[in-house]
């Protein structure tokens, strides 16, 4: 069985991350970019702020998958961020270990409430969070907080719960 670790991003591994995007679409999609491909060194420089903590999930000691915590201490709360699968390992339930991965970092850390935001036409990363235990919040909330923000993202919130049938 293989071994899955969840551990603090190296900015090494930087320029394979931005290399996974496989076009310029998934890159607006992962992280609201619009450069293709993306610069290593703007995955690198994203450690840089203190509300932010990357990691990388680790098969067997090899970098398959992305995703950053953002700790909002204000309002007590935490979303998931620019989670990334490589392409070589899709479809094979490691975004939904990621995601529970990092669900149970924010856990340990404190925090309750995680929320994440999701393209709207991004339909695999929609079906792995669904199946994650995150359900989309209130309509209103959602509009509220997409006022700001370039796309109407799908906001959703982990219910804490089983997964959804």
């Amino acid at each position: 069985m293989a071994r899955t670790d969840l551990v603090p991003f190296d900015v090494t591994h930087a320029a394979a991350v931005a290399g996974w995007p496989v076009s310029s679409g998934e890159v607006a999609m992962w992280c609201g970019r619009h450069d293709f491909p993306l610069a290593a060194q703007v995955v690198a420089q994203w450690q840089d702020a203190d509300d932010v903590r990357a990691h990388a999930l680790l098969r067997d000691g090899e970098l398959v998958a992305y995703g950053e915590l953002w700790f909002d201490a204000e309002e007590d709360e935490v979303e998931l961020a620019r989670l990334i699968v490589s392409p070589a390992v899709r479809a094979r339930g490691i975004g939904r270990e990621l995601v529970a991965r990092l669900t149970a970092a924010a856990g340990e850390a404190g925090y309750e409430d995680v929320f994440m935001r999701v393209h709207p036409h991004n339909e695999p990363a929609l079906r792995c969070y669904r199946h994650a235990s995150f359900l989309p919040v209130d309509p209103h909330l959602a509009a509220a907080w997409n006022a700001a923000q370039p796309v109407d993202y799908v906001w959703l919130r982990h219910t804490g719960g089983a997964e959804p049938a």
